[in-house]
């Protein structure tokens, strides 16, 4: 006679530091879970205090709460399935990042991480003490391993889990998208089955936390890896999950497996709903930037109006005397396809203005790039003023090539609360515009066709900060420099690397001393949406006075 185990696997979106409204929201999942019969709901890893906590785990009230709020949890849901949630836990003065399961309104185990990452955007082994390994725990007819999150990606502790008698694993994770991280999630699971022969189920988070975006994409694997369930990826929801006990032991039934959509829709969904999340978490319903007419700018306002809905965003166009004729027609188009309101305002009198006050100072000097910041910079003051007084989020629209060289102006188009295209190398802008313009989703809040012009584009990429400026008179095309930087930043190659592929060596050398040099600039950047393993915040961390350089 087959027993079955049901499992409810709660993919839901957490708000750091929102206890209370994090708690409800478990205990709303719970009882729809039970409402389901489920025999088991897990919640995914560090749920209850949200992910990622960073130093808010260094204060010990804050732990405390969260174990308050662990108590209220298991008064709550007392009538119903078992329940699995994730927390910081304080044990002989060590916070651990703990997962706790409760049955019948009281913790019946505790798991502590053991692996705790210390790369890309993780820093736990600087908040966290490392657990013991341990072993599984009965939830109704079943043993269950927990490996939290990191737990899964290396074999000792499912290993002991194994052989300490585990019959079904269940993994709660924090997992944040970048490019093709799902495949590797599946890639490490998989081997994880097939070592111990047990099913396992992968449940990640969603929702946006700062630069960061959880993807979601649970799953669940069958013993020698058959791919049982793959659930949607950015949808919060709770997937149910029956197993069935045999002379073979424990197996999965099959669901009918979600549709995974490709790099680039994945890309422009996430820097969609890392925007529309760091709004509303920020308290912001409106959003405002300022449209050149530029490619940046507009895919920017496209994302915005994807968002939170054109109505939702306000464009600016801000001239100066080198604003040319087409930039201001390329704006109004932008703002035009896509149903946002457009403003204007005239910077020449308001840079003319600083330049007379400055004259005496200036009088005798040459122009240079100081003119050209002071445009920039007057149209930050503008903005920001705007910002101020209508409540709206002002978002910056510079791009991962131009933060790589410094490209940028500080306290100018660098000003800003967030930015949704920061880990966005140039040439993927372009592409971005071309992918959107030719497809149209349900999550989508935007109009549907080509919304972003040929001509904007096409165009050649130009600050039109001085006469006939262009990009290229101070970069190399971006065609090249994204190729140098994706090895530089994204690889960590040697500049002799990059001259072996085939690459200039001057102009690598001159790439990376320009990459050096605006370090400080990229320190005092707005956050912006990760979707690379080296996005220029937490990835990649140097300092800001730095005398070496690769001499190739």
């Amino acid at each position: 006679m087959a027993s079955r185990f049901r499992l409810a696997m709660a993919q839901a979106a957490p708000t750091v530091g929102a206890l209370e409204a994090n708690a409800r929201k478990v205990m709303r999942l719970f009882q729809k879970a039970r409402q389901q019969e489920s025999d088991f709901v897990a919640f995914p890893e560090m749920f209850l205090a949200g992910y990622p906590p960073q130093d808010l785990v260094l204060k010990r009230v804050f732990v405390q709460d969260c174990i308050n709020w662990i108590d209220v949890i298991a008064r709550n849901c007392a009538d119903g399935p078992a329940l699995g949630i994730g927390t910081p836990y304080i044990e002989d003065g060590k916070v651990f990042n703990a997962y706790f399961v409760i049955s019948r309104g009281k913790v019946v185990a505790r798991k502590l991480k053991h692996h705790l990452p210390n790369t890309d955007v993780f820093d736990e082994a600087r908040l966290f003490s490392r657990g013991p390994i341990g072993g599984p725990c009965k939830v109704g007819p079943v043993r269950i391993g927990i490996p939290i999150c990191e737990d899964a990606w290396f074999e000792d502790i499912c290993e002991t889990l194994s052989e300490s008698g585990a019959e079904i694993l269940i993994v709660p994770n924090g997992s944040p998208y970048h490019r093709n991280k799902l495949e590797r999630r599946h890639v490490h699971m998989v081997s994880r089955v097939v070592e111990t022969g047990l099913p396992l189920a992968y449940l990640n988070m969603v929702g946006g936390q700062d630069d960061q975006y959880f993807d979601g994409g649970s799953f669940v694997l069958n013993p020698h890896g058959e791919l049982a369930a793959q659930f949607p990826l950015f949808e919060e929801s709770l997937f149910v999950v029956d197993f069935e006990h045999r002379d073979d032991g424990w197996t999965a039934a099959r669901h009918e497996l979600a549709t995974i959509p490709g790099e680039w829709e994945q890309d422009y969904q996430v820097m969609v709903h890392a925007l529309r999340d760091y709004l509303s978490k920020s308290g912001f319903s409106r959003a405002l930037l300022g449209l050149s007419g530029g490619v940046d700018s507009a895919l920017v306002a496209t994302i915005a109006a994807d968002a939170v809905g054109p109505e939702n965003v306000r464009c600016v166009l801000l001239p100066s005397e080198y604003t040319s004729k087409e930039s201001r027609q390329d704006a109004e188009a932008v703002a035009r396809n896509l149903g946002c309101r457009i403003d204007e305002i005239e910077i020449f009198e308001s840079v003319t203005s600083v330049m007379r006050a400055l004259r005496p100072l200036f009088d005798q000097l040459k122009p240079d790039v100081t003119e050209e910041n002071i445009q920039s910079r007057m149209r930050s003051v503008l903005l920001m003023a705007i910002s101020n007084k209508f409540g709206e989020l002002l978002l910056t629209t510079g791009n991962k090539s131009e933060a790589a060289v410094g490209y940028a102006t500080i306290y100018g188009d660098m000003a800003g609360g967030y930015n949704p295209i920061k880990d966005l190398y140039k040439t993927r802008v372009f592409e971005s515009c071309r992918w959107r313009n030719a497809n149209h989703r349900d999550w989508m809040l935007g109009p549907k066709g080509g919304v972003i012009p040929k001509r904007v584009i096409e165009k050649p990429p130009s600050a039109e900060l001085r006469e006939n400026q262009r990009d290229s008179d101070s970069l190399p095309p971006y065609e090249v420099l994204d190729r140098i930087l994706e090895m530089l930043i994204d690889r960590d190659k040697a500049v002799e690397d990059v001259v072996a592929a085939g690459f200039d060596q001057a102009t690598v050398k001159r790439v990376e001393q320009l990459i050096y040099g605006a370090e400080y600039k990229r320190f005092q950047s707005a956050p912006g949406t990760r979707l690379t393993g080296r996005a220029l915040w937490l990835d990649r961390r140097y300092p800001i006075v730095n005398h070496w350089r690769d001499l190739g």
